[in-house]
Order: C-alpha cells, then sequence, then structure tokens
C-alpha cells in the first residue's frame, strides 16, 4: 500500500516481535523490536508504522521510547483483522477541541499510554446476560454509559433504554445508536434519575430485566462546594434507580462506584460510598441481583485529564499538573465498559447479594509520567517548571508542565479497597470480588437516608458534611475540611 502512493515512499523493511520472518517475502526483515531504535539508525528511517495486535500493547510503551530516542515519527495503524471486527475494546484517537496542531492528537493509542493490554472478556457469559433482555442505562450519554450502550447493542438485546436528562447527550447517543445498530430497538428516555416517582413510573412501562447506573457527579472540586448537590445525584438518584429496579423484579441491577468510595476524602468519594452501602443493604432484602463495580481513572471522559491536556495543547498554553507525588489508577472507557458488562454477568452466580467486583486497574501511575508520555505522544518535548511553552513545529517543539498543588478533596493516592476488605480472585483475571463482613443493618440505612435526606435540604453546607460524617466516621478529618463552614 505504501508503494502504491503517489509520489517517493521508500520501504525499508519490517521488524517484528520475535524477529521471525513475515508472510509477505517480499517485505525484508531488518530484525526485532529489542533493537529497533539501533536498525532505524542504521537504514535511515525517518517514520515508522507500528502495527500491534490488542494482546501485544503492553510492547508499545518500549517501541515508542526507541524511536523516540533516534527521532523517528510515529504512527499507530491497528491490524486490519481488529479495525474490521470492531470488537477489540481498543479505545478511540483522542480528538482535541481544536487548534492548529489538532492532527498531532490522532492516532494515539490511549491504552498505549499507560502500558495495558486490555482484558479479554468472555462473550458467551454476556450474551447470556443481555441477548433479547430490555437493558436500561442510566446516564446513557456520559463517557461510561454511552460506551456501555454501544457493546450492549452488540449482544442483541431486545431493546435498550437509554435514560439521561441533557438533551444534547441524549440526542447524540440515541443518533448514533440508530446509524450504528438499527436493528435494535431504543428508547430515549429524556428523565433526571433522581425523579423518584418518574423513575418508577418509566422502570413499570418498560420493564427492564438489566439496569446499568452510570449517572452520577464526579467533579471532585465541585462537588466539595455543592454537598447538597453530590448527595442528591450520587446517593438519591442511586436509591431512586435500585427502588425502582427491585420493585419492577429486574433480573441484575449494576452500580458503577469508584475507587474514590475508599476511605473516602472528598464529598464525591462519600457519596458513593454511601450508595454502595444502600445498595449492599437493598441486596439482602429483594429478588434482584445488585451488584458494584469499582474503578478508577477512565482515560479520555468528559473532562479527564487528557482532555484537559488536550485542549491545552490546542491553545498552545501549559500543561497543568496537580502534584508530582500524585498517583492514580487509570483505564481506558472501552476496557471499563466490557469490564463493567463481565462483572454484572457474573453478579449472584455463588448465591451473594450486594457485591463489590473491583476491576483489575493494575499500577497506580504517576501524574506526572503520564503527562510527559501525553506530551511526547503529541510529537512535542515536556518541560516540567515554568518557562516558556512553544509548541513550534510538531515533534520539534516543547510543552510546558507546570505544578499547580492539589485541589480540595484530591488524595495524593488512591486506593481500590479498604484493609479490612479481602480481595478474592474470580473466574475472570480481570475482575476481583471483595469479601465483606455482613451487609449494612437495614435500620441503620434507613436512620441514614433520613438524616440525609434532611440534610441536603438545609441550606447549610455545614449540615450536609455533619450528616454524612455520622455515617461514614472520619470523613471530615479526612477532607480537611474546617471546624466552621
Amino acid at each position: 500500500m505504501l508503494r502504491s502512493l503517489p509520489g517517493h515512499t521508500e520501504v525499508a523493511g519490517v521488524i517484528t516481535l520475535d524477529g521471525a520472518r513475515p508472510g509477505d517475502e517480499r517485505l525484508p526483515l531488518l530484525g526485532s523490536v529489542h533493537t529497533a531504535g539501533l536498525l532505524c539508525r542504521q537504514h535511515g528511517i525517518g517514520c515508522a508504522i507500528v502495527t500491534l495486535p490488542s494482546d501485544r500493547r503492553a510492547w508499545h510503551a518500549e517501541i515508542s521510547r526507541q524511536l523516540r530516542a533516534e527521532g523517528v515519527a510515529e504512527r499507530v495503524v491497528p491490524p486490519l483483522s481488529e479495525q474490521l471486527s470492531g470488537g477489540t475494546g481498543l479505545p478511540d484517537p483522542v480528538e482535541p477541541p481544536g487548534g492548529d496542531i489538532a492532527n498531532t492528537f490522532r492516532g494515539i493509542e490511549l491504552a498505549d499510554l499507560v502500558g495495558r493490554t486490555p482484558h479479554r472478556i468472555d462473550e458467551v457469559l454476556i450474551s447470556r446476560t443481555l441477548r433479547e433482555q430490555t437493558v436500561l442505562v442510566t446516564g446513557a450519554g456520559g463517557s461510561i454509559g454511552s460506551e456501555l450502550v454501544r457493546r450492549i447493542a452488540r449482544f442483541g438485546p431486545e431493546r435498550i433504554v437509554l435514560m439521561e436528562r441533557s438533551e444534547n447527550a441524549l440526542f447524540e447517543i440515541d443518533r448514533h445508536l440508530g446509524e450504528a445498530f438499527p436493528g435494535v430497538a431504543r428508547t430515549a428516555l429524556l428523565h433526571d434519575v433522581v425523579d423518584e416517582p418518574g423513575t418508577l413510573e418509566h422502570l413499570r412501562r418498560w420493564r427492564p430485566g438489566v439496569v446499568f447506573h452510570a449517572a452520577a457527579h464526579k467533579h471532585v472540586p465541585l462537588m466539595e462546594d455543592h454537598p447538597a448537590h453530590a448527595v442528591t445525584n450520587n446517593l438519591f438518584g442511586t436509591k431512586s434507580i435500585a427502588d425502582a429496579s427491585a420493585a419492577v423484579g429486574a433480573d441484575r441491577f449494576v452500580l458503577i462506584s469508584t475507587d474514590k468510595a475508599v476511605n473516602p476524602a472528598s464529598v464525591m468519594g462519600a457519596t458513593k460510598r454511601l450508595a454502595e452501602r444502600y445498595v449492599q443493604s437493598l441486596g439482602e432484602r429483594v429478588s434482584t441481583r445488585m451488584s458494584m463495580v469499582r474503578f478508577g481513572n477512565v482515560l479520555g471522559s468528559n473532562g479527564s485529564v487528557l482532555t484537559i491536556w488536550a485542549d491545552q495543547i490546542a491553545r498552545n498554553a501549559p500543561i497543568t499538573v496537580t502534584d508530582e507525588r500524585m498517583t492514580r489508577f487509570f483505564m481506558t472507557i472501552p476496557e471499563a465498559a466490557t469490564l463493567v458488562l463481565q462483572a454484572g454477568a457474573m453478579a449472584g452466580r455463588e448465591g451473594r447479594c450486594g457485591e463489590v467486583f473491583v476491576l483489575d486497574m493494575g499500577r497506580p501511575l504517576s501524574i506526572l509520567s503520564l503527562a510527559k508520555r501525553f506530551v511526547r505522544a503529541c510529537g512535542l518535548e515536556p518541560a516540567v517548571g515554568p518557562g516558556t511553552h512553544d509548541t513550534g513545529t510538531p515533534g520539534n517543539g516543547r510543552a510546558s508542565i507546570v505544578v499547580t498543588g492539589a485541589r480540595p478533596g484530591e488524595k495524593l493516592h488512591e486506593e481500590l479497597s479498604y484493609e479490612a476488605e479481602q480481595l478474592r480472585a474470580t473466574a475472570h483475571p480481570g475482575i476481583r470480588r471483595l469479601d465483606h463482613e455482613n451487609a449494612p443493618n437495614a435500620d441503620a440505612i434507613g436512620a441514614m437516608i433520613e438524616d440525609l435526606n434532611a440534610a441536603r435540604n438545609d441550606r447549610s453546607r455545614r449540615a450536609v458534611l455533619d450528616a454524612m460524617s455520622r455515617h461514614l466516621p472520619g470523613l471530615l478529618a479526612a477532607t480537611g475540611t474546617p471546624a466552621a463552614a
């Protein structure tokens, strides 16, 4: 294909993972990836096309390092078989908001930035769970919700019910689903899940067999300033849809949770932990198989660090990092969505109620290291600290990385489980299950709901924080909240 392009394109040869000869004998074999940089230098190569199957993505970081050291431009092209199948779980390239260097972002594989090889899923088990079912997704227009919708559609559900309170987001996912999966029946509901009577009415009409609850407020600093909103959306929104799912006899309910719910140091994390406790308690009293899936940050989601950094580079602005010591667990949106489906299909197989599944997030990654990798993937060289920010020609310019300081509610390091919880292996290598002590007492959960319901209607921010701390001891100390509001 390269030789057929207009102009003079000289193909030097191929470099393979193991040094084995490729199928096409007309292509000279230069060697293996272990010496990719040296081979590029010896043959005067200016550009390399990297095409790796999804199960070999872990090699990409090393290949990129060698190419970068020799000044070789890198172009990533997924294998043709994976492009045609569309079921690889590979992320889409980052699409920045605009700017003169926007094309630099195209082709960036987000999985390669964190050095992850996506886990494969048990498609047979998921198909048994979703096929010919009415499946409802809340927050269907969000980053995780929309990816869940796209993947659910591949398993032949009877109908997908899209529940979303953002008009534009609902319009887009409904339009996309209609174009990509015209044979799948769908219903678009412009609805706020917090509306408890309305939620129950919708579920009584559509009778979903499987419910994925992805709607939530997630931005930590904003929720610190608006705790009543966080409690209303994250706790009472969860209560609304979980109660309605149980009332109509749904077979499964899956809550999308977060690592920030472990030893929460923020309002956002605390509200997700309270939501977990409510679902655990409800799961003891209803026939619906209640489960939760806990994972860390997803790359490329709305408002995530990558979209912020992409916008900053496009505007020729410095890249901002809150703290050089900060680490986070990262996963791509497609992998997170597929593992959520996997965990949902596994729920209740051992007769347990209110299970918490924890996705394999790998090792926590330094935010500063991720910023450097992202900058280099955009063809720039990172420079930490104050200074000029000169993008210049992609591949020759620099991008300043400025440390701004941690924001309210942010931890330096996140956790995926409490010390008292034991993580046990499941049949899937990418998913572990938490072993819990007794589920929360129903009376205690009832008192929690009554207390927080009164507090969220109070104009005092302090009243909400005090109410949360009564049910999550140590919360105010962990957040560093001042004694007076």
